[in-house]
């Protein structure tokens, strides 16, 4: 977790948030980017309805249950397309292990990415794992094979890896590489 005033890099705040919610790091960078969560949110709204992600609205950058805090299957697989063509947000999401300074301790941060489809899949290359009593547990989960880029969304599932493979297996299936 992140102390009152404490400098960490973007970089390493982003690897905070994708590996293991961290939600404090949501808030720092909310307010670092745009000033506050609520106007950061206001322009993740806008983003994503530009993106055509039109079902979804936000309340806050961590995810947690508001009334007005909604978005859809479609629109999560929408935004992580999206999110795949940066290749940094691609890196990111793909990491199953990454170790951050911590100044003023004797030891680093480490941490370990809380997606295990990055280790259960073949090809496995993202994406971020959710959970609220709301929500249930989410998974939007990515594969990569023969040059394939897949993405599969499954929100309030007990079973959200088995769902999440099932559905890439499907997928993988379906489609075929360009030739």
């Amino acid at each position: 977790s992140l102390a009152p005033g404490e400098n960490i890099k973007m970089i390493d705040l982003l690897y905070g948030i994708m590996l293991i919610s961290g939600n404090d790091a949501t808030v720092a960078l909310a307010e670092h980017i745009a000033g506050s969560v609520e106007k950061f949110s206001q322009r993740m709204t806008e983003k994503a309805h530009a993106i055509g992600a039109k079902d979804t609205h936000f309340t806050n950058s961590s995810g947690l249950p508001d009334p007005n805090h909604y978005t859809t299957a479609h629109d999560l697989a929408r935004i992580t397309a999206y999110g795949y063509k940066n290749p940094l947000f691609a890196e990111i999401v793909n990491t199953k292990h990454k170790i951050i300074p911590w100044p003023g301790k004797e030891y680093n941060r480490e941490l370990f990415n809380e997606n295990r489809m990055l280790w259960l899949y073949e090809g496995g290359n993202g994406v971020k794992t959710g959970y609220t009593d709301a929500a249930g547990r989410c998974l939007v989960s990515g594969a990569k094979q023969k040059d394939i880029q897949l993405i599969a969304v499954v929100l309030d599932s007990d079973t959200m890896w088995d769902d999440s493979i099932a559905l890439l297996n499907y997928g993988f299936l379906q489609v075929t590489p360009e030739k």
